[in-house]
């Protein structure tokens, strides 16, 4: 089969290449996934470039995300499945092979049944950013009638909150870093779209909610942002973090105002998450994709031969919106 793997961690242009390796076969409870399209997040940046940890394999095939038709099963898999549209997710957790290949082998539990109305694209968007605002939203209970503030609004797993927060009924602001991304939040459906760069959110929020603040407070930067979520938090309220910008990266918490204010800081590292938690959101992700209510915006999709150019954008910050590699 035709795959994109790296020997050693590195830039993109050193130490990617596509070609031929032999084709898995799925063993006990796996299934093998005819991959359609490949999402790429910034973890494989990360596992790639060396960031977080070292070669755990001697060969790595990158990406956790993808989507595509079951074409063969293992022991104790139902030969059921064997045609079934998926979406991936954790392709390459704990093992060597990603999606970037034309086949992927995973646990049958982490190819989820793709709806027949959504596109491979929507489901290789999926996986880590979905489930990682879905922790982020409903770890703390339901949102219904809540009040969310997501910063990053026009990032990808910002706008994946918008999309599941108001599919669940809740109200949702959004900051974003400049003009040219209130647009985007604005068509993932938020309420209210703040540039954090030029505007007081802290004022902002507190006028749109009667001075009650926001009951959620999903984070892309908590130790920039600490001082604008403490000012916009409703008594009670949670602050979740799911993103660091250097491995090496300490706050200081005000803990008397937090302790006063009943804060609850979580913090979300969707590998570790319990997989029971994942599970129990599978079913809500499912029905927000199958009710054409989850869009996420495309910033990028490249064959597999240009596979280089995708992860230097996604690592430049150059594109805004889901990398997607094609590779059927």
């Amino acid at each position: 089969m035709k795959a994109a793997y790296y020997d050693r961690q590195g830039e993109a242009r050193d130490v990617l290449a596509v070609g031929e390796i032999t084709t898995p076969q799925p063993g006990a409870g796996e299934v093998r996934v005819r991959i359609h399209v490949s999402g790429i997040n910034p973890t494989d940046i990360k596992a790639r470039t060396g960031f977080s940890s070292t070669m755990a394999f001697p060969r790595i095939i990158p990406h956790q995300d993808g989507a595509g038709l079951i074409d063969a099963v293992g022991d104790g898999v139902p030969e059921s499945r064997l045609g079934e549209r998926v979406w991936i997710f954790e392709a390459q957790n704990g093992r060597a092979s990603g999606t970037a290949a034309e086949y992927a082998i995973v646990p049958a539990t982490n190819a989820v049944l793709l709806p027949s109305s959504v596109t491979f694209e929507i489901g290789a968007s999926l996986g880590i950013p979905a489930l990682t605002a879905h922790r982020c939203l409903f770890a703390d209970g339901d949102i219904k009638g809540r009040r969310v503030l997501v910063h990053g609004g026009a990032g990808v797993v910002g706008t994946a909150a918008i999309l599941l927060a108001k599919y669940a009924g809740a109200w949702v602001a959004a900051t974003v870093l400049s003009d040219d991304h209130v647009e985007i939040a604005k068509a993932a459906g938020a309420d209210l779209v703040i540039n954090l760069l030029n505007e007081d959110v802290p004022a902002v929020i507190q006028a749109q909610t009667d001075s009650g603040g926001v009951d959620r407070i999903v984070d892309v930067n908590l130790k920039a942002n600490l001082a604008i979520n403490m000012a916009c938090l409703a008594q009670g309220g949670v602050v979740s973090s799911y993103a660091t910008g250097q491995a090496s990266d300490e706050l200081s918490l005000p803990l008397l105002k937090a302790m006063v204010g009943g804060c609850v800081f979580r913090f979300v590292f969707i590998y570790n998450v319990p997989f029971e938690a994942k599970r129990s959101a599978i079913d809500p992700i499912n029905a927000c994709i199958a009710s054409g209510a989850y869009v996420p915006k495309i910033g990028m999709q490249v064959p597999l031969d240009r596979i280089v150019e995708a992860h230097e954008a996604l690592e430049t910050g150059s594109i805004v919106g889901k990398v997607l590699v094609d590779i059927q």
